[in-house]
């Protein structure tokens, strides 16, 4: 058993109110640790991301910092929404790096009738500038993370058919086959209303070691672990019984949406790593662990 370790008690990153686009919330970011420096890839909203505030709409801001804490953002959002499946915005990115190329999973939220939300791919050389690759499947589904490398000569990738995870197979990262129920919600405990990925799997020595997230039938959101096989990772090797986080610093409990701890994203520094986080679909934390002290049962 493992827990996440807080860095500091304070959000990394917070609305910045003289930007439109970010004035209300940031959080969801996917993270990755490039050439010495934490870049963060974040969900911002205009207004409260809530049905109850109006229309919000979602875009997807930069930000980069030498210590992984103190961060310096770009003032315009490196993407905005581009055509109808995007027309609510662009929410929870997640992003790996593979053979050079930048690749982030991320959910088209349209917004024009109830489950109008698909899982949608980009690329990118420099992590600013990012070239749409389209919709990777044509049905309502969302929480979309790639493995960050292929796994028997084809592209893996985390999705979820609700309530419970996915993997889905590709040769070209168009045509996304043989879909494969792994994992799935544990009724009267913190994950009985619906799980999904967190970041992107992290390869540990005893194989792939997934964080997750999952929510309770009162809505509060945790983060768990479950380790795949290296070779086969639709197979099981662990799962924890015990959440890795859960909400309860003050900005973790309280905001546009209490009670919530959600991770898009993480960035490997050696053995340690640190997972970003929303708090209450506010704000941006961060806590880490070392890969290397993990034990399994």
């Amino acid at each position: 058993m493992f827990k996440l370790q807080r860095v500091t008690d304070k959000p990394v990153l917070k609305p910045k109110q003289e930007n439109e686009w970010e004035r209300a919330a940031v959080f969801n970011a996917a993270a990755i640790f490039h050439r010495g420096l934490f870049h963060l890839i974040y969900r911002a909203t205009n207004i409260p991301p809530h049905k109850d505030y109006g229309d919000y709409i979602s875009t997807i801001g930069y930000a980069v910092s030498t210590d992984g804490i103190n961060f310096y953002r770009l003032d315009k959002p490196v993407m905005v929404a581009e055509n109808e499946q995007e027309r609510r915005g662009i929410e929870d990115p997640r992003i790996v790096e593979i053979d050079g190329t930048f690749y982030m999973t991320y959910t088209g939220f349209g917004g024009r009738y109830d489950g109008d939300f698909r899982i949608m791919l980009a690329k990118s050389k420099n992590l600013i500038k990012w070239e749409r690759i389209g919709i990777a499947l044509d049905e309502p589904n969302k929480d979309a993370a790639l493995f960050p490398e292929k796994i028997n000569g084809r592209y893996v990738m985390f999705h979820r058919r609700y309530p419970n995870m996915w993997l889905a197979f590709s040769d070209d990262m168009i045509n996304w086959t043989d879909h494969v129920e792994i994992m799935t919600v544990r009724e009267n405990s913190w994950e009985s209303s619906r799980i999904g990925i967190a970041g992107p799997p992290i390869k540990v020595k005893f194989g792939w070691l997934v964080i997750y997230h999952a929510a309770d039938h009162k809505n509060v959101y945790r983060l768990g672990a479950v380790l795949l096989d290296a070779k086969d990772p639709t197979k099981i090797l662990s799962r924890f019984s015990e959440p890795i986080l859960e909400p309860e610093l003050s900005w973790e409990v309280d905001g546009y949406i209490p009670n919530v701890v959600f991770s898009c994203g993480h960035a490997e520094v050696g053995d340690e790593v640190w997972v970003y986080y929303g708090g209450a679909d506010t704000v941006i934390g961060v806590a880490k662990f070392n890969k290397e002290k993990i034990k399994f049962d």
